[in-house]
């Protein structure tokens, strides 16, 4: 009997774009403005010419492993020089890459994926099948210690991923099989309506496994030890570098449509330098913010672009025994002011945010927005500072204290420096007795921290890998290496899983309705802190057009950027 496949809506999420962006936002992809710029930053860059688009980034690269990277700027620049089977096009939807075709099983439990005979890496290799073979398989393996490899277990489904992952069966084992060169056979448990659009994810990125092997520890880690078989070839990078440079691969097989010479990353977290660096002309794009937008926001080059991530607080409700305390964490995420810190602080037309699910990225089977009703959970989350006091006060009783001293860890970057400092003064302000302790630090130190449980408060944030509600909801499924407060649930984790391999998962509209039963849940137990949810206020010189925004995945793409 043929099963149903889920149906998400891929086309209505995508189409989405624009995250509280507000009327001057701009969707899919960057315009082209002939006007002449006016204003002081408007200059930018479009009295220079060459080829390389000068792109600043807010923090520095991670890891140029795909299934080692875990971080939105890794992922951009991974798949600068990197194809996947498949590719977003301009309006987020999943098109043919390194896949030339995929044949799809009536049960859609069979994805055949027929690879592209034009397709090489840059060393000369042709890309195969086994390429993705050797890369899925590390994805799983304990000894890899993937925290991505859930993309192939929980969310994309693959055969014996879970227990692969778990230690049970070894990694040959995983359904996936190069059945010659150029064809990939992938078979799933159950059917996965977003398949297609995972393999635009780097996790899903091939490796090709000779040359991986002959770098051993050092893959990833320079020009030296990267491959590439995509729009560009990286040739300038060093960990922890503050300038990275890629040229255009003159060999990929969609050589014809890319019109940059190269691109040219330049990592400042300071918003100011970063800001006079697009004034003087050494930048093409920037992102701005706070009163920086007050200042640029008539100029032509403007634009507010929806980021799709979702900034939240996280409370280690395992190791900390004041956060374990339900009363408290109400009084937390009641006494936060969300509407001041996103028209106050950022200014960058960034999203009040009151759900753990943030708003416009998936749609559902009736094409509505899963997070449109930012009201429903108001009896736990909402701005309120006298329901903030009454349960802090609670709270303080049961635990027998008056005083309380929490410390929150966050970035050292601009926007998390500045929104860290607002919220340390909106609770101490509103709850007496707290004292909240900032810290900074790379956001290296900081991921490190929370994936082990080492911190009080944590600022985070979180970007739509796939669109659907499973993206955010699958983080707090027990002992996810992204579940920083090691939070567990034995309802929550029965909902969904059964959503995943249950009968529910064949059901669109159950499994909708189970999605908000398990969004409830988080909820209702303060769980997450949401903050807001982020767009981009970036300046784009008036010379560059081209450049594609996405919410979900790859923020930005410039295969098809074109500077003038």
């Amino acid at each position: 009997m043929k099963k149903k496949i889920i149906s998400i809506v891929l086309a209505s999420a995508f189409a989405l774009s624009m995250i509280g962006c507000g009327s001057s936002a701009v969707s899919g992809v960057s315009e082209q403005n002939d006007t002449n710029a006016q204003e002081a930053g408007s200059t930018g860059s479009s009295e220079s010419s060459g080829g390389d688009l000068r792109v600043m980034l807010e923090t520095p690269v991670e890891s140029l492993d795909p299934q080692q990277a875990t971080d939105g700027t890794s992922f951009e620049v991974i798949a600068d020089y990197t194809d996947g089977l498949m590719q977003m096009d301009a309006d987020g939807q999943a098109v043919n890459a390194l896949a030339e075709s995929v044949d799809v099983s009536e049960d859609g439990l069979t994805y055949t994926f027929h690879i592209r005979k034009d397709a090489n890496w840059s060393n000369g290799d042709p890309v195969t099948a086994a390429d993705f073979v050797f890369a899925w398989q590390r994805a799983v393996d304990p000894e890899v210690a993937s925290e991505y490899s859930y993309m192939l277990s929980d969310i994309g489904q693959i055969v014996n991923a879970q227990d692969i992952i778990d230690g049970k069966k070894d990694k040959s084992e995983l359904g996936v099989k190069a059945v010659d060169d150029k064809t990939l056979e992938v078979k799933l448990n159950v059917s996965v309506s977003y398949f297609l659009s995972l393999m635009y994810f780097p996790t899903f990125y091939p490796v090709n496994q000779s040359f991986f092997e002959s770098c051993k520890d050092t893959y990833a880690t320079s020009p030296e030890t990267t491959l590439s078989n995509g729009a560009f070839i990286l040739d300038d990078y060093q960990p922890a570098a503050t300038t990275i440079h890629l040229t255009k691969n003159p060999d990929y097989y969609g050589a014809d449509s890319v019109k940059l010479e190269g691109l040219n990353y330049q990592v400042i977290q300071d918003s100011q330098q970063a800001l006079m660096s697009y004034q003087n002309g050494d930048l093409d794009t920037t992102l701005v913010n706070g009163e920086q937008v007050d200042q640029v926001k008539d100029d032509p080059s403007y634009k507010a672009i929806g980021a799709g991530y979702l900034w939240y607080i996280s409370p280690n409700v395992q190791a900390v025994k004041e956060l374990q305390n339900v009363n408290i964490r109400y009084a937390i995420t009641m006494a936060l002011n969300r509407e001041a810190i996103t028209t106050d602080v950022l200014k960058d037309g960034s999203a009040p945010t009151y759900t753990a699910v943030p708003m416009d990225f998936a749609a559902g089977p009736d094409g509505s927005d899963f997070s449109a009703d930012q009201e429903k959970f108001k009896d736990v989350c909402r701005f309120d500072a006298a329901a903030a006091v009454d349960y802090w006060n609670k709270g303080l009783a049961e635990l027998g204290t008056k005083e309380i001293t929490i410390t929150m860890i966050h970035d050292a970057d601009d926007a998390p420096i500045k929104v860290a400092q607002v919220v340390k003064e909106q609770l101490e302000t509103t709850l007496p007795g707290l004292t909240v302790e900032l810290q900074q630090m790379p956001k290296k130190e900081r991921v490190q921290r929370m994936q082990e449980g080492d911190f009080e408060l944590g600022l985070t944030r979180w970007g739509p890998d796939y669109a659907d509600p499973m993206t955010y909801l699958g983080m707090w499924i027990s002992k996810n290496a992204n579940n920083y407060g090691l939070w567990s649930n034995s309802k929550y984790d029965e909902i969904i899983n059964e959503c995943t391999t249950g009968e529910t998962a064949m059901d669109a509209k159950a499994r909708w309705a189970a999605l908000y039963d398990a969004e409830q849940i988080v909820m209702d137990e303060a769980v997450i802190f949401p903050l807001y949810t982020q767009c981009n206020a970036e300046l784009i010189s008036t010379n560059v057009s081209g450049i594609e925004f996405h919410p979900v995945a790859l923020n930005r793409v410039y295969k098809n950027a074109e500077k003038k």
